[in-house]
């Protein structure tokens, strides 16, 4: 029944999910990683960008970031950092856009969209003969994540021995409906940039017309994820990539680890029943911790989620 107690407390000074989400982000500084990027071309014409931070290891760490994030955002680089400090190498993937350029098709990245994962992964074990992976995701990547590791377990190649995900909307329509229009609204004009570049390669296939009376997830992932990405809805698309149905599938030790007061987590992202009867599913949820937060002491830059993830991954608990 790996269904776990916390020891995560949240600083005085960052009293509420808010605070524990905000701060970290805009401040929170990491120094002492140094990427080697790799621009990996996908079966579809296109491309991806991986930074790579090699410390000479045969065991890796492959990282999937946020919505709207990329590999410099500093929960990336933090837990690169802790790992690369225990003999870990790391590989942090920018989603297709992601990178600071445009990717060549009309299609970009979505929540489920596993095969880009499934694609890193293959193509690191070809380059670096790893013997052990580990998956890191947050966010959006948790998600990516999971559902990689569950959908189709038997495709999943052996050297991943182990995962751990944080501040996971594992199901999609109700964290959709959760989040609030100041957030909803700062991802929508992140997109609206992308988009807006897209436009330039594809005119035709793109209509940005009041694309500022949009205030939330649904009306964006009705208008443009859904049809660019082949989905017949946003309800289509939530029901089909949500990580929440193949929880139980997963055969790798993974660990979940969702905050109680995350402002982007519906109850429906607490999936405790999956935890009681999958042996191989973890499920943490601390008081405090925001989202993709969990600063322990952010003076000191001590965070929660790469300790937890060092412990989970590398002393198999």
């Amino acid at each position: 029944m790996p269904l776990l107690s916390s020891s995560f407390r949240s600083p005085f000074y960052l009293f509420n999910g808010h605070m524990q989400t905000i701060i970290p982000a805009l401040f929170r500084q990491v120094e002492g990683v140094t990427y080697e990027r790799e621009r990996l071309f996908t079966p579809d014409d296109d491309f991806i960008d991986a930074d790579w931070s090699r410390v000479g290891s045969d065991k890796l760490l492959i990282l999937s970031h946020g919505l709207e994030g990329d590999t410099e955002r500093p929960y990336i680089k933090g837990m690169v950092k802790a790992f690369n400090q225990r003999g870990v190498d790391a590989l942090a993937w920018n989603y297709r856009s992601c990178s600071g350029e445009p990717n060549k098709l009309l299609r970009s990245y979505h929540l489920g969209a596993t095969d880009d994962l499934d694609f890193v992964v293959k193509h690191a074990l070809q380059a670096g003969n790893y013997s052990t992976v580990y998956l890191v995701g947050f966010s959006a990547g948790g998600n990516i994540s999971l559902k990689y590791l569950g959908e189709a377990p038997e495709l999943v190649p052996q050297q991943v021995k182990r995962a751990a995900v944080f501040s996971v909307p594992i199901d999609l329509k109700s964290s959709a409906k959760k989040i609030s229009k100041i957030y909803t609204r700062r991802f929508l004009k992140s997109l609206e940039q992308k988009l807006a570049q897209k436009k330039k390669l594809y005119p035709e296939a793109l209509d940005l017309s009041d694309y500022n009376l949009m205030w939330s997830f649904l009306e964006f992932d009705n208008r443009f994820t859904a049809p660019i990405h082949g989905f017949a809805s946003a309800d289509d698309y939530y029901a089909r990539s949500s990580s929440k149905q193949f929880l139980p599938k997963i055969k790798v030790p993974t660990l979940l680890v969702n905050a109680l007061n995350d402002p982007f987590l519906a109850k429906e992202c607490f999936p405790v029943s999956a935890a009681e009867q999958n042996p191989h599913f973890y499920f943490e949820a601390p008081a405090g911790g925001g989202h993709v937060g969990f600063a322990e002491d952010f003076r000191n830059d001590l965070y929660y989620s790469e300790a937890r993830a060092l412990k989970f991954l590398l002393e198999e608990e």
